[in-house]
């Protein structure tokens, strides 16, 4: 997920640009699916929707997004789109099952989804892509008492963006 120097992650406060956005695409196209939180999962459904005014670039993360299988958690959700499966009460047993019946990367998106997946032992690597930006204000990144973590990588993605890579100790 995308963070500010001071910990929040808020899609309206920042953006990614050009040369981090392909990267997002490419990692997008690599995954073999994604697992959402609902509120991360109502705003990438903006992608849903083909709109007349994007680029070549945005055309493309459009693409993969709608191939990209997706699984939604959500107690208040009746319906999900398309290529996605909505997951109730279940969440361990789903999560649990993908991570065993799916090869490749299974991406989470949405710090408070996150959070719960961790506290489950089912993440196995946070990546935090860290802007140099000071919001402060929104979702915490981290939405409960911060895991133990030890630092797998560090990466300068783009000009002036970090991804940092941490697994659970």
């Amino acid at each position: 997920m995308n963070q500010s120097l001071d910990g929040y992650v808020d899609h309206t406060a920042f953006a990614p640009g050009p040369a981090l956005f392909c990267h997002f695409i490419e990692q997008t196209e690599a995954q073999t699916g994604c697992v959402y939180g609902r509120e991360m999962y109502e705003v990438m459904r903006y992608w849903d929707d083909e709109r007349p005014d994007w680029d070549a670039e945005e055309q493309a993360y459009a693409a993969a997004w709608r191939n990209l299988p997706k699984w939604v958690v959500s107690r208040s959700l009746v319906s999900v789109g398309p290529n996605a499966t909505l997951v109730g009460d279940e969440v361990e047993r789903v999560i649990s099952d993908l991570k065993e019946t799916r090869e490749g990367e299974i991406g989470v998106a949405g710090p408070t989804l996150a959070d719960s997946l961790s506290r489950l032992g089912l993440v196995d690597e946070f990546r935090i892509y860290l802007h140099p930006v000071v919001v402060g204000h929104g979702k915490p990144f981290f939405a409960g008492p911060r895991p133990p973590l030890r630092l797998l990588s560090s990466e300068q993605l783009a000009e002036d963006v970090i991804r940092l890579s941490y697994v659970p100790r």
